[in-house]
């Protein structure tokens, strides 16, 4: 194996790459360790340091590497990276579903790029709003972790006496399920002081829940809320326990106490799982990324982190009037059924913002270009006329599948309409 093929995973592993560098080079050993470093993905051999794990051993504990980047306009644009290393009981998605984890407070906007690593595609706005959101994710894995809670996320099973009879004063609140019993868990987080005591308690008898306030500062705002735990009292479920555990846990981190690694540019982290190069382009942060175009597709406008992308090409004012007239009367349309609508809805709205980009400043200003898409028409009413049956419905929406297949070339955007299109036409051949 070739030198520059090492790419070592453990501190010791840098430190016997540096040497081979030194004997091999000739160079300075504080100038090997720095190389050696590099070959490990590291910024330095400080960075690998801070980093890495001594050795094999340690590498088998379970942690996870979180990543914030920021920007600070009022500092004359100073710019920077958080990343905080949380060490783990077990491995993250054991913890917690990956599909999940959007639903734990601070990991909403998160993307996991590594097995080890999560990044920030939005650039946040100053330093300490980084610190603050890498610690709220911290404090909520923590409590996962102690409790034995994960997110809930069965809406059609949501206690139905939380919608009719709200609690009293809620704020901060999120939902949990108890794992091991299927306990629905109420966790609420108004500010300190706020809550009418009297009016709980009538809440409480008139509901038959328990809601407790635990000695734990909380996820939300530690220090600034307080944290309560309900549960419906008729189940049985041993609420004393749970709030044991959380009253035993550590004291939360706050970016008061900032522990993790801070680099004032913005040079993309890369974690010790990083290996290859599709590996490097995942941890990019895309707020940073300045979209361009592709053979087939145009960004729908280049700042940076932009997402949205449509296909080159044009429909013409035409051909986009003709595609809302199907859209609008399939809709419309007694043969079609409520899952045609709930598949025209989002197929009408992006057509219409790629017919905005399309068509020449001073055509269709107005209601003129709300008609197409959204406003009824008496050519609409014609059209809907002439739909006579559930085939009738079909063949419409197989003449807009042809429009859009003529007018843009093939790309992920328009396969994602033609998905819309065919979907509706199987649902409506079988619902015949």
């Amino acid at each position: 194996m070739l030198i520059e093929d090492i790419h070592p995973n453990t501190l010791a592993g840098v430190k016997r790459l540096a040497k081979q560098y030194k004997k091999t080079k000739g160079i300075r050993h504080s100038d090997a360790l720095e190389l050696a470093a590099k070959s490990a993905n590291f910024e330095s051999f400080r960075h690998a340091q801070r980093s890495l794990p001594m050795t094999r051993t340690a590498l088998s504990k379970p942690y996870i590497l979180l990543t914030i980047y920021w920007s600070d306009k009022e500092l004359r644009h100073r710019c920077g990276r958080e990343t905080l290393r949380i060490e783990m009981s077990m491995p993250i998605l054991d913890l917690c579903e990956k599909s999940a984890l959007r639903y734990v407070r601070g990991f909403g906007n998160l993307r996991m790029v590594a097995g080890d690593h999560f990044v920030c595609d939005d650039i946040a706005p100053n330093q300490e709003y980084a610190r603050s959101r890498l610690c709220t994710a911290e404090r909520s894995l923590r409590f996962i972790e102690h409790t034995g809670l994960r997110p809930y996320r069965n809406r059609t099973a949501y206690p139905k006496i939380l919608n009719r009879d709200k609690l009293p004063n809620m704020d901060h609140s999120t939902d949990w399920i108890d794992q091991a019993s299927g306990q629905f868990v109420l966790i609420d987080e108004p500010y300190g002081g706020a809550p009418d005591v009297e009016e709980r308690a009538a809440w409480a008898d008139r509901t038959g829940w328990r809601i407790e306030k635990t000695d734990w500062p909380g996820l939300y705002s530690p220090y600034n809320c307080d944290l309560y735990v309900g549960v419906d009292e008729s189940s049985g479920y041993d609420l004393d326990a749970l709030i044991e555990k959380i009253d035993a846990m550590p004291a939360p981190m706050v970016s008061g106490n900032w522990t993790g690694e801070s680099v004032s540019s913005w040079e993309t982290f890369l974690s010790p799982l990083a290996k290859t190069r599709q590996d490097e382009r995942r941890a990019r942060c895309k707020g940073m990324i300045y979209p361009s175009p592709s053979k087939s597709t145009v960004p729908y406008n280049y700042n940076p982190g932009c997402s949205r992308r449509r296909p080159i090409g044009e429909l013409g004012i035409e051909g986009h009037i003709e595609a809302g007239r199907i859209i609008k009367t399939a809709m419309r349309s007694e043969f079609s059924r409520s899952v045609v609508y709930t598949r025209m809805s989002p197929l009408r709205s992006d057509l219409e913002g790629w017919m905005s980009l399309e068509i020449g400043q001073g055509q269709l200003e107005g209601p003129e270009f709300f008609e197409v898409y959204y406003q009824w028409t008496d050519e609409d009413q014609s059209f809907l006329e002439k739909l006579r049956s559930t085939e009738n419905v079909i063949a419409a929406l197989r003449g807009l599948e042809r429009k859009l297949k003529l007018a843009y070339p093939d790309c992920a955007p328009l396969r994602q309409q033609l998905r819309r299109v065919e979907m509706s036409i199987l649902l409506l051949a079988k619902a015949k």
